[in-house]
């Protein structure tokens, strides 16, 4: 079942299923295509901020990046299965 990186339980392990790159600036999304965001990726969700959760951590690879959760809303991700 897929569902929007912001709302994959943190440390919960997913594999990004689709990106909708026309909802986002094209500097946020040049900057996402380098750091590697793309379909099929390993991607795990850390931790967000403590006072409104903006923004995430997010895992890809063995990189941990600051993403806004607008970003992450665009970002549609499968659980790995255990």
């Amino acid at each position: 079942m897929s569902l929007s990186l912001d709302k994959l339980p943190f440390r919960t392990p997913a594999v990004v299923t689709a990106i909708d790159w026309s909802r986002l600036s094209d500097t946020d999304a040049r900057r996402l295509r380098n750091l590697g965001f793309d379909e099929g990726v390993a991607i795990e969700a850390l931790h967000g901020a403590p006072f409104g959760k903006d923004p995430l951590a997010i895992r890809i690879g063995r990189m941990t990046v600051a993403m806004r959760r607008a970003q992450a809303q665009v970002i549609m991700v499968e659980q790995k299965a255990a």
